[in-house]
């Protein structure tokens, strides 16, 4: 599907990075209007948006009068996407102000909105900032989180642009759902990914082929319902989604630890990780050697906590709990009992073994209810089989307070 897309620019440093979300929407068939601000121009002149949009650039409302473009350009698009969104740009666009063709253009749009913030790290903290932002998501508006790493000069922190690939996956999901409700908005959404590994010596360790992929695609997908997420991974080699807040971790007791913590105030726990169910009961400090007659050591192991169970039991009230089931064999009657012994509201059920599921980017699983509901979701991308899982969390969720 193509689409009409408005880039806007704000006037800061990482507007060269829109320059690479550019070429990943006109590569992709898109059409794009850049509408920079006149400080962005200051990074990034206009001939350089012209030539990779192959449209004309213009910052203010003056430019090509006859088509009307601070209000056509928002009539017309099927997304518009700020990126990046710098604190000015958040307030304007917070109250209504429009003293330029971007921010006339935010204030026409009745397509999906999607804003990606970037400025240091005490701006995004900024009271001022936090009520802007707030103001924007009860619109509707996406509102991205920022990355966390280097900002400009030697300084580090939350509130640098998200990669412009992931920028592009978050849009491109905006996209696909139109002008659908931003059905997440208002709540704390908890995914965990990836796999545990459980140290045997220095240089090996128990643990699993989980990649993180469907955990991830659950984390894009509740992002670009409006979700505010916290991503818990463990040992993925996955880029860092665009608006979520993401907490790597390496064991199954650190996974543990991380997640009962995010849940406290979450309304959703999606447990898509691949908890190790066991660790060796010693760790061993130093490589552990072959024997001289070949013979393999006795590794004894113990039991990991159930994190499952545990959320399962001691959730607060209202909230739900989503769990996985990897099975090889008797997958619905297998997933039917975990269901039950762990407390969970819904069970995502997958059948896993030689070339399934592990690595792929698709998926197919079997969705049963504590009510006993079930459904079937056919072979499909990961990401479209979280927005079907999704859909069924959002109808058992509690009104917003």
């Amino acid at each position: 599907m193509t689409a009409e897309i408005v880039l806007g620019v704000g006037g800061g440093i990482a507007a060269y990075k829109a320059c690479e979300l550019l070429r990943l929407f006109t590569e992709s068939g898109h059409g794009v209007r850049v509408v920079p601000t006149a400080s962005a121009l200051r990074f990034v002149g206009a001939p350089t948006w012209s030539a990779l949009s192959g449209r004309p650039v213009a910052d203010d409302v003056w430019s090509d009068v006859h088509e009307v473009p601070h209000v056509r350009l928002g009539q017309r698009a099927d997304l518009v996407v700020v990126a990046p969104a710098t604190a000015d740009l958040l307030a304007k666009a917070a109250h209504g102000l429009a003293d330029d063709l971007l921010t006339n253009t935010l204030l026409t749009a009745r397509c999906p909105v999607v804003m990606a913030p970037a400025m240091h790290t005490e701006m995004w903290e900024h009271p001022a900032t936090v009520a802007n932002v707030a103001t924007l998501r009860a619109r509707g508006v996406l509102v991205i989180e920022p990355a966390s790493g280097r900002l400009t000069g030697a300084d580090t922190g939350k509130g640098r642009l998200p990669d412009p690939a992931e920028i592009f996956a978050f849009a491109r999901r905006a996209l696909a759902r139109g002008g659908a409700e931003a059905d997440l908005a208002g709540r704390h959404v908890v995914v965990t990914a990836g796999g545990t590994r459980e140290p045997l010596d220095p240089v090996r360790f128990l643990g699993n082929r989980s990649s993180g992929k469907q955990g991830y695609a659950f984390a894009r997908a509740a992002a670009a319902r409006g979700a505010k997420v916290t991503l818990i991974a463990a040992n993925t080699a996955l880029p860092d989604p665009a608006g979520v807040d993401l907490i790597r971790v390496g064991t199954t007791e650190e996974l543990r630890s991380a997640t009962v913590a995010a849940a406290a105030d979450a309304d959703v726990v999606v447990m898509a990780a691949a908890p190790a169910d066991f660790r060796p009961a010693d760790y061993a400090s130093a490589k552990i050697k072959k024997s001289e007659d070949g013979s393999a050591p006795t590794i004894e192991l113990v039991t990991n906590p159930d994190i499952a169970v545990e959320l399962g039991h001691s959730r607060r009230p209202g909230s739900l709990l989503v769990i996985f089931a990897a099975e090889t064999h008797d997958a619905e009657a297998n997933g039917r009992a975990k269901l039950a012994r762990k407390g969970a509201d819904l069970i995502v059920i997958n059948e896993v073994g030689v070339d399934k599921v592990f690595g792929a980017d698709t998926n197919a699983a079997t969705v049963l209810a504590a009510d006993g509901a079930a459904w079937t979701f056919a072979e499909q991308p990961k990401e479209q089989l979280a927005d079907g899982v999704w859909d069924l969390v959002v109808g058992r969720l509690r009104p917003v307070s």
